[in-house]
């Protein structure tokens, strides 16, 4: 295990996740309970911002500190649709187009089971 690495990671992942509740709040404060205006916003910029600092680093073979703490760190923080988005582009560049729609749909109807299953339990457990 790298220390360094996993500072890097986990300064970045303390910014990011500053990053989004800032961005949440003001969402918000802007537009109101309505719909979630932040986390459509926080998925977005962050996908934008991982295609640029993926393509940025795309050269390099090995992970570094800054690559770390802006992809892991930073985005992984702000968003882990980013992460989500760039695995689901990387299989499409691979043209391994069936997996890329499978895991895409099926991460998304995955985890929202997955949400109402925790949801179910913990209601069905607590007093």
């Amino acid at each position: 295990m790298n220390f360094t690495f996993l500072a890097s990671v986990a300064a970045g992942g303390a910014i990011g996740v500053a990053l989004r509740y800032l961005v949440a709040v003001k969402a918000l404060a802007l537009f109101g309970p309505g719909f979630p205006w932040g986390t459509l916003f926080v998925n977005i910029a962050g996908s934008f911002a991982m295609g640029l600092v993926f393509e940025f680093f795309a050269d390099r073979i090995t992970p570094n500190t800054v690559q770390l703490f802006l992809m892991t760190g930073i985005l992984g923080g702000f968003t882990t649709f980013s992460a989500y988005s760039l695995e689901v582009v990387s299989m499409m560049g691979n043209r391994d187009y069936l997996t890329a729609v499978l895991y895409a749909t099926g991460s998304v109807l995955a985890s929202a089971l997955a949400l109402l299953a925790g949801l179910y339990l913990m209601r069905v457990s607590l007093p």
